[in-house]
């Protein structure tokens, strides 16, 4: 059964409450730096410390009037604090406390995604090791291809989840910077000692070069990995849906109990979480396009990126968050069927055993020119009599000169094609994500 998604926390980050708090952490810590600067009277930040705090429903009266978001803010927080509340805000921009602040969200929303692209891998790797000797049908094309193991699969997906781990990393240190050094950058009003205060106090790193805002490129980095983790997710998706067609049927998500696959008919067990899942993969995508489109600003800043965020990274962190939790629960309950494994690999009547007859003639002295017609030919023939391969082999005089029935038998053997199956799972599984 699939866990239904209850967490909030990512939903929570997001809130005008944590928004706005993040702002007062950042305008506060910056209120602290003056102060150690000697630049605030002690008594004033006691003061400030004390009675700082806003209320998000007065922040939206003033913003109604005033349209501006910070500037409502400060004004919020100023009928808290009173007179000392002009030491707030000294000598920053808004884009110091929003883009600060954003970087915090940012930072703690990867931290999640995280966890979250680790508890995926677990369920990867138990799946992949409980059938990593369950024979099936490989494809390409969509066609039979040649055998190999259902674990493959998972061991596959396993190890792209551990690239998106690193890139999650990466993305999260990309944005874990801040940026307090005025309206265009140049620390006009405001010491450089105060941004490296606020940073190391935070635990950001301070933008090395920016104009009014913190450069775009970081947030692109961020969104576009969340397009490539739901484009595994996605890939995932595609793979179970396909299984779960009906002349395939070697797989199929959980199905409740009381669940119903169609309002028409009863007996649909139809793959709509990993329909979902596709479908969502799509719109995380297009809020990468979007960042990506933010990257290019006006001279030292526009806010045309402004309105995007608000979307796009709430939006996007939250719904990779979803599709993570709701992937691992539909692996964690997959329904396997390798009975119906074995049934697929035999309707090709054995032909994906073509290759190794291929190599075996060749080895033989055939030319590869005369070895591929030959068992084309004999292949073809399988095809449109459907008859077993290996039957129609044994009977073309042309290869019986070539490889006696021992030799045959040897080459359909199936433990050929899992012999080095152990060696892939050393590869994947020994290393550092164990």
């Amino acid at each position: 059964m699939i866990p239904r998604y209850t967490r909030q926390e990512m939903g929570r980050l997001w809130e005008p409450q944590n928004k706005f708090q993040k702002w007062l952490d950042v305008e506060l810590a910056a209120c602290e730096a003056w102060a150690e600067m000697g630049k605030v009277p002690k008594k004033a930040l006691a003061t400030i410390k004390q009675k700082a705090g806003f209320d998000v429903t007065r922040i939206d009266e003033i913003e109604a009037v005033v349209r501006h978001d910070v500037i409502a803010f400060l004004t919020s927080v100023a009928e808290k604090v009173g007179p000392d509340s002009r030491y707030v805000h000294k000598g920053l921009t808004s884009s110091d406390i929003v883009d600060t602040a954003q970087s915090l969200l940012m930072r703690e929303a990867a931290g999640i995604i995280i966890r979250d692209i680790k508890a995926l891998m677990a369920v990867l790797r138990d799946q992949a090791f409980a059938h990593k000797d369950t024979a099936c049908i490989g494809r390409s094309h969509g066609v039979h291809a040649e055998p190999m193991t259902f674990g493959l699969k998972f061991a596959l997906w396993y190890e792209e989840a551990g690239r998106d781990l690193e890139r999650m990393e990466r993305a999260k240190k990309a944005v874990s910077v801040g940026k307090l050094s005025g309206a265009v950058g140049t620390f006009s009003n405001i010491p450089t000692e105060i941004e490296e205060m606020v940073c190391r106090k935070l635990g950001l790193k301070p933008e090395p070069v920016a104009t009014q805002v913190v450069q775009r490129d970081r947030h692109a980095e961020y969104l576009s990995t969340l397009a490539i983790v739901a484009s595994l997710v996605e890939k995932i998706s595609v793979e179970i849906r396909h299984l779960q067609r009906t002349e395939v049927l070697e797989a199929e998500e959980p199905f409740a109990k009381g669940q119903k696959g169609s309002s028409a008919m009863p007996h649909k067990r139809n793959p709509v979480g990993s329909e979902n899942l596709s479908g969502l993969a799509r719109v995380v995508r297009a809020n990468a396009v979007a960042a990506l489109e933010n990257v290019a600003l006006w001279h030292e800043r526009d806010i045309s990126h402004s309105s995007v965020e608000r979307i796009i990274i709430p939006d996007s962190t939250i719904l990779v968050d979803y599709m993570l939790h709701r992937l691992t629960g539909m692996l964690a309950g997959l329904q396997v069927y390798p009975a119906r494994m074995k049934e697929n690999m035999a309707c090709s009547y054995g032909l994906y055993n073509s290759q190794n007859v291929l190599i075996s003639l060749t080895e033989k002295g055939l030319t590869r020119e005369d070895a591929y017609a030959l068992v084309q030919k004999n292949a073809m023939l399988s095809w449109k009599k459907r008859k077993d391969f290996k039957s129609m082999l044994l009977k073309d005089p042309a290869v019986k000169k070539c490889l006696s029935r021992r030799e045959l038998d040897a080459i359909f053997d199936l433990k050929h094609y899992f012999k080095n199956i152990d060696f892939i799972y050393k590869r994947v599984f020994d290393g550092k994500r164990r």
